[in-house]
C-alpha cells in the first residue's frame, strides 16, 4: 500500500493531497464518512472522482447517475486535459480564496469549481456533436449551482469562480487562463444576432462581483474590472476599469492580478 502511493503521489501529486486530506476528514467527522468514501476514497483516480462527483450530483428523474457517469468516464478518457484544467483549478483556488484550505474542499464542496467542471463535459460534448446532452448538462448546472455557463464557451484553466452566484456566461464567449471571477458577473452579448457576440477574457484577469462584460470586446491579459462595473469597449492589457460605463482608472499594478486578487483601485502587489 505505501509502495501504491508513493507512485501515485509521484504521478499526480494532485490526487494524492485529495486522498490524504479525505482520509482526514473521515477520521475528524466520521458521520461524513459516507460521502468521502463514495466520492473520493473509492476512485483510483481524480477522473474517477470527478466523473462520479458531477454524475451525482446532475442525476435526476429525467437522468440517472449511472448514464451521466458513463459520459463524463468517456470524456475524460477521450481527453486528458479536462483532468489537467481540474487540477489546476483546484490549486488555483487552494492558492486564491482565503476560505479554501484542503484541495479536498473545491471537489466535495465549492459550486464554482463543479459547475466549471460540468461545463468541461459539457463542452467536450459539444464538440461532439451532441448538442441535446450539452444542453443537460447546462441546464442541470444551472437549476444545481446558479452558473449558467453555454457548453460551447471556450474556458481555459486554473480558473477560480469565488461564491460561483448568479455567473452567467454566454455561448461565443471565451475566457483565458488564471482568470479569477467573483459572483454575479455576466459576459454576455449585445443584440440578438447568431454571431461572434460575447466578450474575449484574456489570462489573469481578475473580474470584481457583479461585474458586467456585454459585447464581442477583448478584455486584455492582466487587468482589473471592478466590482459592480459595466464594460461596453475593449480593455488593454494590465489595466484597471471601473463604473458605468466602465473607464480607464489606472494600471493594474501587475501582469497576473487575478492570483493576488486585490480588489482595490489604488494597484495591486502580485506575487504569482
Amino acid at each position: 500500500m505505501a509502495e501504491t502511493r508513493a507512485r501515485i503521489a509521484e504521478l499526480d501529486p494532485v490526487w494524492d493531497r485529495i486522498t490524504r486530506e479525505a482520509e482526514q476528514a473521515v477520521a475528524d467527522e466520521p458521520l461524513l464518512g459516507g460521502m468521502v468514501h463514495v466520492s473520493v476514497l473509492h476512485h483510483a483516480t481524480i477522473e474517477g472522482a470527478l466523473a462520479f462527483r458531477i454524475a451525482m450530483k446532475l442525476s435526476n428523474g429525467e437522468m440517472s447517475d449511472q448514464i451521466l457517469r458513463e459520459i463524463c468516464d468517456e470524456a475524460y478518457a477521450s481527453d486528458p486535459w479536462l483532468a489537467r484544467a481540474a487540477r489546476a483549478d483546484i490549486r488555483a483556488t487552494f492558492d486564491r480564496d482565503p476560505a479554501c484550505h484542503r484541495f479536498l474542499q473545491p471537489l466535495l464542496y465549492f459550486k464554482g469549481f463543479q459547475a466549471v467542471q460540468t461545463q468541461r463535459v459539457a463542452h467536450w460534448l459539444w464538440g461532439q456533436g451532441r448538442w441535446d446532452l450539452a444542453f443537460f448538462f447546462q441546464m442541470r448546472a444551472s437549476e444545481l449551482y446558479g452558473v449558467d455557463i453555454h457548453p460551447a464557451a471556450e474556458i481555459g484553466q486554473g480558473i477560480m469562480i469565488d461564491h460561483a452566484h448568479s455567473i452567467v456566461i454566454g455561448e461565443t464567449a471565451k475566457v483565458g487562463n488564471d482568470v479569477s471571477i467573483l459572483h454575479s458577473v455576466t459576459l454576455g452579448g449585445t443584440g440578438k444576432e447568431d454571431e461572434d457576440r460575447h466578450p474575449k477574457i484574456g489570462d489573469g484577469v481578475l473580474i470584481g462581483a457583479g461585474a458586467k462584460v456585454l459585447g464581442n470586446i477583448r478584455i486584455g491579459n492582466g487587468s482589473r474590472i471592478a466590482a459592480g462595473s459595466v464594460v461596453l469597449e475593449e480593455v488593454p492589457p494590465c489595466k484597471t476599469v471601473a463604473g458605468v460605463p466602465a473607464k480607464i482608472v489606472g494600471d493594474a499594478g501587475c501582469d497576473q492580478p487575478s492570483r493576488n486578487m486585490d480588489q482595490k483601485l489604488t494597484g495591486c502587489n502580485c506575487t504569482g
